[in-house]
């Protein structure tokens, strides 16, 4: 299982990954949140206008299904 101080090590080479789920990310984006979970966490919510608590459990969904596969060159 894979935790957030990998995604947040690997944070660039995911941008793909990221950007598949959340499209409305701008690069901008990508370069504030730096892999940090709750800034993540934040764009998602600001830019889906969605609620704390939905946002979170988006995160928590996306996390959950990353896999060693994500990481391979």
């Amino acid at each position: 299982m894979i935790n957030w101080d990998q995604i947040e090590g690997n944070w660039k080479q995911l941008k793909g990954r990221v950007q598949e789920q959340w499209g409305k990310l701008t690069d901008d984006d990508f370069d504030v949140v730096a892999g940090k979970r709750e800034h993540f966490r934040g764009k998602i919510q600001e830019r889906y206008g969605i609620a704390q608590e939905e946002a979170e459990k988006m995160v928590d969904k996306w996390e959950k299904s990353a896999d060693d596969s994500w990481f391979s060159k």
